[in-house]
């Protein structure tokens, strides 16, 4: 990300690379427009603070062919917080927005202050075993070559049933991610790279939690498929943690088109942010009704610390021949 030639190198900023435009969707992944507007933001503030709170709205499909303008607005600064807000501008029109907040880092506060402050967390999630979930090791290489691709790699996703009844709003879905290489640029590129990957398959998981069909053509009519097609579709499909046979969705309601509408993410422990190393996605939605739905995302290092909290909300239509290959 570099500042706009032809402006104020404080204020606006934009991107040097591509945006990755997903196969079947309707504009740039929404994923890249976060971290970059959090770039542009954590640019303006002083080093020592971190950001801890981001809520953005996703107003226009961006087009990967257009560069992207990133206006900051330095909305407040004061001696334990700071506020921004960024557009993300093409055409001259807002396509996204979002406002972010920053605090100074409370790691260099005195240590008998930090331990007389109110503390808890959700735990790592447990198995089937009691045990807290493992990550996947060092050297994983089990991920399909269909889905090899982008900055972040990840294991298949697992769909957990709720107990006692296993209602939609009580299951759960599960998946260890982490950035391809390693990360230079300190805290703030791992930041970035968590709030990239925080809306990787997010939009997706009501489809999931209500095995919803979500190819471009019937599931009666798998058969009749290309040989390498239904290769393709059954590897996406069990990969999503969908089933073992895409078949077995015949008669299932079919999800037409999906939109994000909002996207926040709380950053609770910004020092320990490590993107490059394994963090496990759990995924959940307390409600769905007149065509939209809440999801609710919590991420984990490896360790069992709870990095950040993530929420969005999305708009979903029951039309045919709409895909969105990747969310």
């Amino acid at each position: 990300m570099k500042h706009h030639t032809n402006s104020p190198p404080q204020n606006i900023f934009t991107n040097t690379r591509q945006i990755w435009h997903p196969p079947g969707a309707r504009g740039i992944y929404g994923g890249a427009v976060i971290a970059m507007c959090l770039a542009a933001a954590q640019r303006t503030v002083a080093p020592d603070f971190l950001v801890h709170s981001c809520h953005c709205y996703f107003l226009l499909a961006g087009s990967s062919e257009l560069p992207i303008l990133f206006h900051v607005e330095q909305v407040r600064d004061g001696r334990s917080f700071a506020t921004r807000t960024v557009q993300a501008r093409q055409r001259g029109r807002c396509i996204f927005t979002t406002t972010i907040s920053f605090a100074r880092d409370a790691s260099a506060d005195d240590p008998a202050t930090s331990a007389a402050s109110v503390r808890h967390a959700s735990e790592l999630p447990r198995g089937e075993d009691g045990n807290p979930l493992q990550p996947p090791p060092d050297d994983y290489a089990d991920e399909p070559e269909l889905l090899a691709q982008g900055p972040f790699q990840g294991t298949q996703i697992a769909v957990v049933d709720g107990e006692p009844s296993g209602k939609p709003g009580e299951k759960k879905t599960r998946q260890w991610v982490r950035a391809r290489g390693k990360i230079t640029g300190g805290t703030p590129a791992h930041l970035e790279a968590l709030a990239y990957v925080s809306d990787s398959y997010f939009i997706g998981t009501i489809t999931r939690l209500h095995k919803l069909w979500r190819f471009p053509f019937k599931a009666e009519e798998y058969d009749e498929l290309d040989p390498e097609l239904q290769r393709k579709v059954k590897t996406l499909h069990q990969w999503e943690g969908m089933g073992e046979d895409p078949r077995d969705m015949i008669g299932r309601p079919t999800i037409g088109m999906m939109v994000s509408l909002d996207h926040t993410i709380y950053f609770h422990e910004p020092r320990r942010v490590l993107a490059d190393e394994w963090m496990l996605t759990e995924m959940s939605s307390p409600w769905a009704g007149d065509e939209r739905a809440v999801v609710m995302q919590k991420i984990f290092s490896k360790d069992g610390t709870l990095l950040a909290t993530c929420v969005q909300e999305v708009c979903f239509f029951f039309f045919f021949f709409f895909f969105f290959f990747f969310f």
